[in-house]
């Protein structure tokens, strides 16, 4: 995606939960199970596939990202005219929650944008909703474009149980790391450079707030803000590695120094007033919004929110990441939301083609001239110094050159995304403290790995 990772969960959540857990259970191709690998020859020749309608479903709603693929779908749909594009586009936390009764209806969509992780993708593995891509990717060469890790991100075992496994099941098409904006003129202003440290981080804010500026505008209503600003803060102080293997389930507990280090310093901060008041109460669109206006030194998210930014900002805001103590770039991030094809599709063909497009180094090159990172940046590619769009695509290159990208942490366990997002609500709002906060997700960790035993 262009990930929003806006959570708004309702009513229907429990509802789908409920569904999704009984057609995991149930036998047979519409209840679950994991599909058995493709055995019929994989094709390019969409021209003699007949009069298609290709159903697809996205949460690329951001200016730039949804510009960019309305042209993309309009310039497959010139190249192939028997192929339709019928596009459904939500926000995340919508299609997060209708996508899951969507792929267990007879009629699912063809193409899909799943979110990575054991929630969703491991879900939907399992009660067989994803068809196997490992053919298409050496159809199309997705094995050689991407670089390996970000593959992994998108795979699973073939029964949905072991992230990071040996089938793919889909392909992202935008990167993504998430940092801090910040503006220029304010920083100027306090006589300070971009901070590189969460050190320097902290001191750029306290001395923010020592000129009754506010130092970061930063909303959590929607509950994945919270996720960020809890990875980057114990990316920071814990290095890539180390959060790597905690999220992977290979090593570490979520109780280690680092992690409670991190929570207290969260915790600070919001005693502190550097983070915007109420914070719980308000949405990340209208704290990015506030910072967009002038009305912050600093707001954090993810890169997908560029163009925005630059519109309201122009050449005034500028984005970097931090480096942690062992002195190597280590940020939470990766790529968007996995382009995969459901199961039940009766033209995989036509769907492999279509991802293939909206990802490959042609369609980066348009992604990057609309205000969006793609996942792999096209060959030569040079960024501008001194502009948002420069800072982005040099951080990204850097972090991912160094190996420094921490998967997002929901991707921890099936349940991490409510026990995270909870347990941040909590702590930002002084209703529970850093060793209980750290509690919680190692409750919820050390549960799901004696599962998996």
């Amino acid at each position: 995606m262009t990930r929003t990772r806006l959570f708004r969960f309702g009513g229907a959540l429990a509802a789908t939960i409920t569904l999704l857990t009984a057609t995991a259970c149930a036998p047979g191709p519409s209840g679950g199970g994991a599909p058995a690998a493709p055995t019929s020859p994989v094709s390019k020749d969409i021209s003699s596939a007949g009069p298609v309608t290709l159903t697809v479903w996205d949460q690329n709603t951001d200016g730039g990202i949804s510009k960019a693929q309305e042209e993309l779908n309009a310039e497959f749909h010139q190249k192939y005219p028997n192929v339709t594009i019928n596009r459904t586009v939500e926000s995340f936390s919508d299609l997060k929650t209708t996508l899951k009764l969507a792929l267990s209806s007879n009629t699912p969509p063809d193409v899909v944008q799943a979110n990575q992780g054991y929630p969703d993708m491991g879900a939907f593995v399992s009660a067989g909703m994803l068809r196997p891509m490992n053919d298409y990717a050496k159809l199309y060469g997705w094995d050689g474009y991407y670089p390996h890790g970000l593959l992994k991100q998108n795979s699973f075992s073939s029964d949905g149980k072991t992230w990071q496994g040996d089938t793919l099941f889909g392909v992202s098409q935008t990167g993504e790391v998430v940092g801090i904006y910040y503006n220029r003129k304010k920083l100027a202003s306090l006589g300070l450079s971009a901070p590189t440290t969460l050190g320097e981080l902290d001191s750029a804010m306290g001395a923010a707030k020592a000129k009754g500026m506010l130092p970061m505008s930063f909303g959590n209503l929607d509950k994945s803000p919270g996720i960020h600003l809890f990875g980057v803060v114990q990316a920071a102080l814990a290095g890539a590695p180390a959060v790597k293997n905690l999220v992977s389930g290979q090593s570490g507990a979520w109780t280690d120094p680092a992690s409670l280090k991190a929570a207290q310093q969260i915790a600070e901060w919001s005693t502190k007033g550097y983070l915007t008041p109420g914070t719980n109460g308000v949405s990340r669109d209208d704290a990015v919004a506030a910072f967009g206006k002038g009305g912050a030194l600093f707001t954090l998210t993810g890169t997908w929110m560029q163009q925005p930014l630059h519109d309201a900002l122009g050449d005034d805001v500028g984005f970097t990441t931090l480096t942690s103590t062992d002195g190597k770039p280590a940020t939470t991030g990766g790529q968007g939301l996995a382009w995969a094809i459901t199961s039940k599709s009766a033209h995989p063909d036509v769907a492999a083609a279509y991802i293939d497009f909206i990802t490959n180094a042609k369609a980066a090159q348009l992604l990057l001239d609309s205000g969006n990172l793609p996942t792999v940046l096209p060959s030569g590619y040079e960024p501008k110094a001194g502009t948002l769009a420069g800072d982005i695509a040099t951080q990204y290159r850097d972090v991912q050159a160094a190996d420094g990208v921490v998967p997002y942490l929901d991707y921890t366990t099936p349940t991490f995304y409510d026990t995270l997002t909870a347990g941040m609500q909590e702590l930002l709002g002084g209703q529970s403290d850093p060793q209980q906060f750290v509690d919680a997700l190692q409750t919820d960790y050390a549960a799901f790995l004696k599962n998996q035993k």
